[in-house]
């Protein structure tokens, strides 16, 4: 699961915002705890802690004192709406500019989102 390219904390906290935005974690449902996520995929409970807390420092989950973590119910909504203004800043943006500078129409990247659509 794990891979060299980030920290292990952020790989964790990605896999979850993935989970929340596939459906696999719904609103109010339980994720395991620090302890079970470490020990499952063995690694450091710190490290799972870490993870955990940056999810909920983002509102992707929340804490039930005495019962664990839940996924907050406006998370994939949420994650939804930055996926996408992502998306538009890295991708759609430097080809839009990538476009001009080679003389594209934007007008034929529209067709050809089209077509390609249409194509299924």
């Amino acid at each position: 699961m794990f891979d060299d390219r980030s920290p292990i904390y952020r790989q964790i906290a990605d896999r979850i915002k993935a989970d929340v935005l596939s459906g696999a974690l719904k609103g109010d449902e339980q994720v395991m705890s620090t302890n079970q996520y470490a020990a499952f995929y063995r690694i450091n409970p710190a490290t799972a802690a870490k993870a955990f807390q940056q999810l909920v420092d983002e509102g992707v989950l929340y804490k039930k004192r005495g019962i664990g973590m839940f996924v907050s119910p406006a998370a994939p909504d949420a994650l939804r709406a930055q996926r996408r203004e992502s998306f538009f800043a890295d991708v759609v943006d430097p080809m839009v500019a990538e476009a001009r500078a080679i003389g594209v129409p934007l007008g034929d990247i529209v067709r050809r989102i089209t077509e390609t659509e249409e194509r299924g």
